[in-house]
């Protein structure tokens, strides 16, 4: 999993119980016919973009969620925000991968609202890389195990070695515990979700030294401004 094609293709051979693997199954509700594939694109195309352009930090939280990253292949991103993705990640052509209403998702439009303030390379991902849900109830979300995460650990070793990041945000107290042992610098911040919002935004503009809310937004840039 050296580079960014044999990633990908390694995630769609991920194939654990109570799970959805974006990048390998189709969701006979909601999902395009070809909407594996889309998903495995657009995941491939923000890897490219951040290897390219040496993003230094990765944004990890702990599970994909069924009205995000399981729609579109993106971790901490939901559809309402695929624009803003391809936009921060090289102008990269990112796609719908399902039918009916665009799904916001309240973690991906908080997370988006700061990205699109930092306007710097970030990486985007989750300790857990693909949806865990509950038995039986696959539009549902809960926490990955501990057996889940050593099966995937390898991904996010896999990622440090890609991209060599000065630093990690984990999102989440969650996040943060698991990879405590990595020999990378972690910054931890609350999770949104819960009441954490402002908590959540103060943590990420103290480590970008952003203007607190309400303050002149710093300019937005993308990739390729930098």
């Amino acid at each position: 999993m050296r580079t960014p094609g044999t990633f990908v293709d390694a995630l769609t051979h991920l194939d654990l119980p109570d799970t959805f693997n974006p990048y390998r199954d189709i969701c006979p509700l909601h999902d395009a016919p070809d909407a594996a594939r889309i998903r495995r694109d657009n995941l491939q195309r923000c890897l490219e973009a951040a290897v390219a352009k040496r993003a230094d930090t990765i944004w990890v939280a702990r599970d994909l969620g069924y009205r995000g990253g399981r729609r579109t292949g993106i971790p901490l991103t939901d559809e309402a925000h695929l624009a803003d993705a391809g936009h921060l990640f090289g102008n990269a052509t990112l796609v719908r991968a399902t039918r009916g209403p665009v799904v916001a998702e309240r973690t991906a439009t908080v997370t988006w609202n700061l990205l699109r303030q930092i306007g710097r390379p970030v990486m985007l991902w989750n300790v857990f890389p693909l949806h865990p849900h509950g038995r039986d109830d696959p539009m549902s979300n809960r926490c990955h195990s501990r057996l889940e995460r050593e099966a995937t650990r390898c991904f996010i070793v896999a990622l440090l070695d890609m991209l060599a990041p000065a630093r990690l945000v984990t999102i989440g107290r969650d996040a943060a515990a698991a990879l405590g042992d990595l020999d990378v610098p972690v910054s931890p911040v609350r999770h949104p979700s819960y009441g954490g919002q402002s908590e959540f935004s103060a943590g990420i503009q103290s480590i970008y030294g952003l203007p607190p809310a309400g303050a002149s937004a710093a300019p937005q840039l993308s990739f390729d401004s930098l």
